[in-house]
């Protein structure tokens, strides 16, 4: 059995094989396995009747960054951003975003200080593209390829970077090491931010 996945929509004609147990798992959450469209989902997966979700819009900056979905060969399902309003403030999350280019290109290989200003750079769109800037971040997880290796000079480069844009306080961060989604690439960091509406307080 088969079902059609993104790579589908982007059109590319693979389709995703998909084995016995997956299918099993598929239709115990109400998915029709005669449908490659994979409709009427189950109760849990669908919006709640009655009730609005939290108004929420994807961010990008196709200028310098491409969108997940325009990866090729493979396209991924992910969003560069979210902007989600709430009461008094609008929250920003940036997905892990690294040093890539908007043809979806790595670049800097092997020059891990160009990708971690690539990697600003980029974030600092997504942020500018929602009005927003640094000063709004309250919280950044990074994800180091090498830490070992590499965890110094990414702390040196942040703190090169924060002090140029005089953050204080500085944002609240966690590194980890990771395997990042290419081989090539050697830091992913993700975001948030909450921007004030101008009427609250």
């Amino acid at each position: 059995m088969t079902i059609a996945n993104a790579s589908q929509t982007a059109g590319n004609e693979s389709p995703l094989a998909l084995t016995q147990d997956a299918w099993t798992e598929l239709e115990a959450m109400g998915f029709d396995s005669n449908s490659a469209a994979l409709t009427k989902p189950m109760k849990g997966l669908r919006q709640v009747e009655g009730r609005p979700l939290i108004p929420r819009k994807a961010i990008s900056a196709p200028e310098i960054l491409n969108e997940a979905h325009e990866y090729q060969p493979r396209p991924s399902s992910f969003s560069r951003g979210l902007r989600v309003e709430l009461p008094g403030a609008t929250m920003l999350f940036l997905s892990g975003t690294a040093s890539v280019d908007e043809q979806g290109r790595s670049i800097y290989v092997g020059d891990f200080q160009a990708q971690c200003l690539r990697t600003f750079r980029n974030l600092t769109a997504l942020l500018a593209a929602e009005g927003a800037s640094w000063h709004d971040i309250v919280r950044t997880t990074c994800y180091i390829r090498d830490i070992e290796r590499d965890y110094d000079t990414f702390n040196d480069v942040r703190t090169l970077f924060m002090n140029a844009l005089g953050l204080d306080p500085l944002p609240a961060s966690t590194g980890i090491q990771a395997r990042i989604c290419r081989s090539d690439l050697l830091v992913e960091i993700e975001a948030m931010a909450i921007i004030p509406h101008e009427n609250a307080g």
